[in-house]
């Protein structure tokens, strides 16, 4: 399986550490000692989910090798959709008169991404279609409590979009070598640790600390095992992009697996948590930065919980 293009859109407002000084009581020192973050992208009125995603796609297609219409998959992943009928993915179909397209959404907390793929990756093997797009966005102000002093200063929005392939369409694609994920509501606090009831609290998470534990391990493990898999040692890593959750679960990670400092790529300081949408946004804002042969790991960890790992090789 093989990328062919990658886009995002953020949005512009940021909102800073010292707002939350006036809405919650927390110090920007505070967050940014814990967290990492020192603002978070926020979305507007205008910059809906959809609004997010064409943006996204719009991104993409001037990398784009073949017309938009040949592809014949679209997957949305996120977890805070505006609409569980009228998705953005089927939006997305109308806006580019993608008829020939299956389309559907799925959602596994912040692996949504990683799920995605694995799902695209499957559908090739069985060749059920063989060009895909895939967009991952969320807009956790939707649903997120300022004045939550638990996970209110967390969260940002954004979105992106990557086109793949079965076969290599063009010199520049890079060559997804292997994805995994896992399930793992039945680990910890599972459910308990993050979860978004629309109607009610909205998006929270109560029990960080649970978050953070299993999160350290399974991000950190789910590398170790796919880089080893594929018979790469962890120092042939050229660059290692974790969840964007809290720079402490980034740092705990790279100690154990002993990866330098000049390997991790990471936007939270700026943008916060943008959810499932963020290692791909990590990913896709630094394509200028690929080599020839650099081989790299996104590792993902989510409530619920879940989890998931890819690992791609430059052309």
């Amino acid at each position: 399986m093989y990328i062919n293009a990658t886009g995002y859109y953020i949005p512009q407002k940021r909102i800073s550490n010292d707002y939350f000084t006036e809405v919650n009581g927390l110090t920007s020192d505070w967050i940014l000692q814990r967290t990492g973050i020192s603002t978070r992208s926020r979305a507007s009125d205008k910059e809906t989910i959809n609004y997010m995603c064409a943006e996204a796609v719009k991104d993409a297609l001037p990398q784009l090798t073949y017309d938009i219409e040949d592809v014949d998959l679209i997957i949305f992943a996120s977890y805070t959709p505006s609409d569980t009928i009228a998705t953005a993915g089927h939006y997305i179909q109308r806006e580019y008169n993608i008829s020939e397209a299956k389309v559907f959404h799925i959602s596994s907390a912040c692996s949504s991404a990683i799920n995605a793929m694995e799902i695209i990756y499957s559908f090739f093997s069985s060749q059920i279609a063989s060009k895909a797009l895939m967009i991952c966005a969320d807009r956790n102000s939707t649903y997120s409590d300022d004045t939550d002093c638990m996970s209110g200063h967390l969260w940002g929005d954004g979105a992106v979009a990557y086109f793949f392939s079965d076969t290599s369409c063009s010199p520049q694609d890079a060559h997804v070598l292997d994805i995994t994920t896992q399930g793992l509501g039945h680990v910890g606090l599972g459910p308990q640790g993050v979860y978004l009831d629309p109607k009610n609290c909205g998006l929270q998470m109560p029990y960080g600390k649970d978050v953070f534990m299993y999160a350290c391990s399974y991000i950190a493990q789910n590398t170790k095992d796919i880089v080893e898999f594929n018979g790469y040692s962890l120092g042939d890593l050229s660059y290692f992009i974790g969840h964007q959750a809290n720079m402490r679960i980034i740092k705990n990670v790279t100690k154990r697996l002993e990866l330098k400092d000049d390997v991790i790529l990471s936007n939270i300081e700026e943008l916060g948590n943008t959810g499932s949408a963020s290692a791909m946004l990590v990913y896709a804002q630094n394509t200028d930065k690929y080599k020839s042969g650099d081989l790299v790991c996104i590792s993902v960890f989510g409530g619920g919980y879940s989890a998931g790992a890819c690992l791609l090789k430059m052309p």
